[in-house]
């Protein structure tokens, strides 16, 4: 296998993908590839930016067929490396041509609809091995049904020819990091910071109606981007799209990209808004990484191309201080109130403070892994084996990092000013600049002296970690109460969420679906000691058949009396009731203020004028 070298692939490659097969939702790829006489190894990217992961669904890819000036080509696999392609251009031949087809995943919700599309190019590309991804050129094109728009960072190369787009030539990492999202239902919204780059949100959808937005709701995305711009006081695109499905079949998304991203949500986002508060932290988060992820980089994360293996130790920033940006500049930009964004922190918070047992054994860094070793599937005891928590375990963290530098500054300085010093430098740069973990240390140094180093490896590299303390260290604690808030009762009223689950792990330690089936039991919670296992379905609880309600009423009724919650289970075709001993009533988390303290926490959320 060549290995990549920092210079420029002869000529360039040309690609085009027919996507107007709606009905059957197979992509069909025609690419021209300039070669010289000799052996020639043709990659299909692997290690996909975002998925931090070697996730490439080769799978897919299918009907490959090499030629050159018409006369077929035979290909054969490397014996060891199933996404490596080796063929034998023969003489006289100057390029050769490839064709397959990319029958898109069914598998986590359709990729294609026969009303939108999400098109992202290293699931239909083949590109030459031996040379640094930026210095391959490619000039793509694509065809859509009939009648249908499209978003991209991509630009136009001239008037479309009937329903066929081409684009201006791309360096093959421009082209990866340019998904196109396409409807027959699609709206484009002017979101331009003022003086600012163009920012547009390209909003695809299953119907008209979901479309409509109240000039409340755009004035709200309009301060997302002005908010973004004012954190980092900087921005690494010519223009940025937020490439946005509203749909209950296309697939939920969030993926980071330079110049745009993906984000998916339910149809109803902008219908139901006051209704639909959990998740719409999407956007934010996403934005985030242009700054955050995609212009700077740990340095083990960068790779020359698609097919290099990435390193994820420093997720923790790339995701964690996202995660926590995320949460911070919705409530900046109005996306969600104060006690939205104070709710949606507790339930974090609870997490880390009662389930994720997993801390026992494993230190947050060692999460970083969870891509490339779980690839992201069901875990069946999820809070002893922790899955990614550099996200959510990371934003924890870096609200103890901001508490500090406002208290070691009296208010004077915080997080702000890292996230501008770190990564605002080289203002309209595309170039990715990486760095390590003694950047991160210095960096926080020249906001306010401290062991830095220290006060991180205390919570990235060491067990039990204390990711609560910036909690307090903001001027809030963490209380439970028997009443859910506001923002919690609205995952239990949206059945057609992805992530709808009925949230029982504070108290008696469990997560169940809408049917009962256990999604998780906390590791040595009170279920778990009664012998209840992930995968089992709740039929009935004390003699009543199984419903969120029933369950409820049986969690506050055991509060007040000493007999044990009995739990009808189905598992493995058979029946077994289960008692379970607990008595500590509902469980819900809220954040509460710490009289006499500084409320850090609301001057963070506040809007930066």
């Amino acid at each position: 296998m060549p290995p990549p070298q920092d210079t420029p692939y002869p000529g360039t490659v040309t690609i085009h993908v027919d996507a107007s097969d709606t009905r059957q939702g197979i992509f069909r790829v025609h690419e021209t590839i300039p070669a010289q006489a000799g052996p020639l190894t043709l990659l299909y990217p692997q290690w996909i930016p975002g998925d931090h992961s070697p996730s490439g669904p080769i799978a897919m890819l299918a009907g490959l067929r090499l030629s050159a000036g018409g006369k077929p080509l035979k290909w054969t696999r490397d014996e060891y490396d199933v996404y490596a392609f080796h063929v034998d251009v023969p003489a006289g031949v100057s390029a050769i041509d490839a064709d397959f087809q990319y029958l898109s995943d069914r598998s986590g919700g359709y990729e294609m609809t026969d009303r939108m599309l999400d098109l992202e190019w290293n699931k239909v590309a083949l590109y030459p091995a031996g040379h640094y991804s930026r210095r391959i050129t490619f000039a793509p094109s694509v065809t859509l049904p009939h009648g249908w728009q499209f978003g991209s960072a991509l630009e136009r190369a001239g008037q479309a020819q009937g329903d066929t787009t081409t684009f201006k030539p791309v360096p093959f990492n421009t082209l990866v990091d340019s998904p196109i999202y396409a409807g027959q239902y699609f709206k484009r919204v002017d979101l331009t910071p003022a003086g600012g780059a163009p920012v547009h949100l390209d909003v695809v959808a299953d119907e008209p109606k979901y479309l409509e937005m109240t000039p409340e709701q755009v004035q709200a995305h309009r301060n997302l981007a002005a908010q973004a711009v004012k954190l980092f006081g900087s921005h690494h695109y010519d223009h940025y799209d937020f490439l946005f499905s509203l749909s209950e079949q296309l697939g939920g998304n969030g993926l980071e990209h330079h110049q745009s991203s993906e984000n998916g949500l339910g149809a109803d986002y902008f219908t139901a808004w006051k209704d639909a508060a959990p998740g719409r932290d999407l956007l934010a988060h996403e934005y985030t990484h242009s700054w955050n992820g995609k212009f700077r980089r740990g340095a083990d994360l960068w790779t020359p191309n698609f097919n290099v293996p990435m390193g994820d130790s420093l997720l923790w920033v790339y995701e964690g201080q996202t995660q926590y940006w995320g949460f911070v500049l919705t409530a900046r930009a109005g996306l969600w109130t104060p006690e939205q964004f104070r709710d949606a922190l507790a339930m974090v918070a609870a997490n880390y403070q009662r389930n994720r047992e997993g801390f026992q054994w494993r230190t947050l860094e060692d999460t970083t892994n969870d891509p490339t070793a779980a690839h992201r599937t069901g875990l069946p005891y999820r809070s002893w084996q922790m899955s990614e928590e550099y996200y959510s375990g990371g934003q924890m963290m870096w609200l103890a990092v901001d508490a500090k530098l406002r208290a070691l500054t009296h208010d004077k300085k915080s997080l702000d000013d890292f996230a501008r010093a770190f990564f605002g430098v080289d203002n309209g740069s595309f170039v990715t600049r990486t760095y390590a973990f003694d950047d991160v240390v210095a960096a926080l140094d020249g906001v306010a002296r401290y062991d830095w180093a220290s006060f991180l490896r205390a919570r990235v590299d060491a067990l039990d970690p204390p990711l609560l303390d910036g909690v307090e260290g903001t001027g809030w604690k963490l209380v439970y109460t028997d009443q859910p808030s506001d923002y919690e009762k609205q995952y239990d009223s949206r059945p057609q969420s992805p992530r709808h689950l009925f949230n029982f792990a504070w108290s008696i330690g469990l997560t169940l679906d809408d049917h009962g089936q256990v999604n998780d039991v906390r590791w040595d919670g009170p279920a778990f000691k009664a012998g209840v296992s992930t995968g089992a379905t709740v039929v009935a609880v004390n003699g009543q058949d199984y419903s969120r309600e029933v369950l409820k009423r049986a969690i506050a009724a055991a509060k007040d009396g000493k007999a044990p919650i009995r739990l009808l289970l189905k598992f493995q075709g058979g029946y077994q009731t289960v008692p379970v001993d607990y008595h500590g009533g509902l469980q819900y988390p809220h954040l509460v203020r710490v009289k006499g303290t500084p409320d850090y926490l609301s001057e963070i959320i506040a809007a930066r004028k």
